[in-house]
C-alpha cells in the first residue's frame, strides 16, 4: 500500500471507533477521563499556564496562515493533482482528529454527570416554577446586598486577570463536596480572537490541543466569572455544554465573593425565565415583575452587547457548532446549553440555594 493512503485510511478507522465508543462510557470514564486525560491536562497546564498570553491562539494563527499559503501554492495545479491534494488534506485532518480526541475529546464519551452525581434529569412544571421563584429571591437578595439599590445594575469591580485567579475559590469549595470537580494549575486566558469570537456569538472556548481556557474579554463583565468557570469545567474533563454550564454555575455560587455568586445565580435565572417565556407567557410576565430592575438592566446590557454583533456570521457558526456537537455524541446540539436547568432543578431539590 502506498504511504499516502495510510493516514486517510486511519481517519476512516477513527470514525468507526468513535461510532462504537458511546457503548462504553464506563471504560472512557475510568481509563481516559479519570486516567490518561488527567495526566495530559496537568502537564499542559504546568507547561503553558504561566505564559500570560494564549499559546493556542498563536498556534491557530500560524496554522491558518500556512493553510492559506498552501492553497495559494496549489491553486494552479489543483485540477491536475486534485487526487494527491485531497489525500494530503485528509492526512492532515486525520492527524488533527487523532490528537483532538487523544488530548481532550474522548471526554465526549464519558459517563453523563447526572448518573455520576445520582441526579434525576426530569422535572415537572411545578418543580421548575418553585425553583425559579427561589432563584429570583436569592438573586434579588445578592443584587441588593451589593448595590443597596434594587434598580442599580451590578458593575463588576475586578480586572479580568484578577477574576481568573478568584475563580479558584469557588472550585476549591465545590471540590470539598465533589472531589471530581477539583481544579489544579490555573491556565485561563483572554482570547486573542475575542472580536471574531464575539461575531461568532461565543463567550469562550477550550483549546483542546493546549488545554488553555480562552475567554472572550469583550463581553459584559458581570458574566465574566460564570463564563470563565464554564471553560474551566471543560479543562477538568467535562465536554457536555449543559454539564459545563451546571458546573460553572456551582463554581460561581459557591465562591465566597458576592459578585461571583451574582454571576452564577443571575445566569441560571436568565435561562429559567427563558424557558417560561417559551412555555407560558403569562407565568413569565408574573415572574419577571418580581425580579429587581437592576438585574433586568444587566440582562439588557448583555442583550445589547450581543445584538450589536448579531449578523449572519454568528448564525452560520451556531449551525456549524450545533452539528459539531451532534457529531460528538451531544444529541441536543446547541440546545444542550439550556439543558443544565434539568440538573439545577434536581440538584437543589435537596439543597438550599
Amino acid at each position: 500500500m502506498k504511504s499516502k493512503y495510510i493516514l486517510p485510511l486511519l481517519f476512516l478507522v477513527q470514525i468507526i471507533i468513535l461510532k462504537i465508543l458511546p457503548f462504553f462510557p464506563e471504560f472512557i470514564e475510568r481509563f481516559y477521563s479519570n486516567g490518561l486525560y488527567l495526566k495530559i491536562s496537568h502537564f499542559s497546564r504546568i507547561v503553558l499556564g504561566r505564559i500570560p498570553f494564549s499559546v493556542g491562539d498563536c498556534i491557530y494563527s500560524i496554522l491558518i496562515l500556512l493553510l492559506i499559503r498552501w492553497f495559494w501554492k496549489v491553486r494552479k495545479t489543483w485540477k491536475l493533482e486534485w487526487k494527491d491534494n485531497i489525500l494530503r488534506i485528509l492526512s492532515c485532518v486525520s492527524v488533527f482528529y487523532f490528537f483532538f480526541h487523544l488530548l481532550w475529546a474522548f471526554n465526549y464519551y464519558r459517563e453523563p454527570l447526572f448518573e455520576k452525581m445520582k441526579i434525576q434529569r426530569e422535572y415537572t412544571d411545578a418543580e421548575l416554577l418553585a425553583f425559579t421563584k427561589k432563584l429570583i429571591v436569592k438573586t434579588n437578595e445578592i443584587q441588593f446586598q451589593i448595590t443597596k439599590n434594587d434598580s442599580a445594575k451590578i458593575v463588576f469591580p475586578y480586572s479580568q486577570n484578577e477574576a481568573f485567579k478568584m475563580n479558584l475559590n469557588g472550585y476549591n469549595n465545590l471540590a470539598k463536596e465533589q472531589p471530581y470537580f477539583k481544579y489544579e494549575i490555573l491556565s485561563v486566558k483572554k482570547s486573542l480572537f475575542s472580536l471574531p469570537l464575539t461575531y461568532m456569538g461565543f463567550g469562550g472556548y477550550l483549546n483542546p490541543f493546549t488545554n488553555e481556557a480562552q475567554v472572550n474579554d469583550l463581553m459584559p463583565m458581570y458574566n465574566f466569572p460564570l463564563t470563565s468557570c464554564h471553560e474551566m469545567a471543560h479543562q477538568i474533563g467535562f465536554a457536555s455544554e449543559s454539564e459545563c454550564n451546571f458546573i460553572g454555575v456551582l463554581a460561581s455560587v459557591k465562591n465566597n465573593n458576592l459578585y461571583y455568586q451574582y454571576s452564577g445565580y443571575s445566569f441560571a435565572l436568565r435561562y429559567c425565565l427563558g424557558i417560561w417565556q417559551m412555555k407560558n407567557k403569562k407565568v413569565f410576565n408574573q415572574l419577571k415583575k418580581t425580579v429587581h430592575v437592576g438585574i433586568l438592566k444587566n440582562y439588557q446590557e448583555s442583550h445589547d452587547f450581543w445584538k450589536q454583533y448579531d449578523t449572519f456570521i454568528d448564525k452560520g457558526f451556531h449551525i456549524l457548532y450545533d452539528n459539531f456537537l451532534k457529531t460528538n455524541n451531544q444529541k441536543d446540539g446547541m440546545e444542550s446549553y439550556s439543558k443544565f436547568v434539568d440538573l439545577m432543578v434536581n440538584y437543589y431539590k435537596t439543597r438550599k440555594l
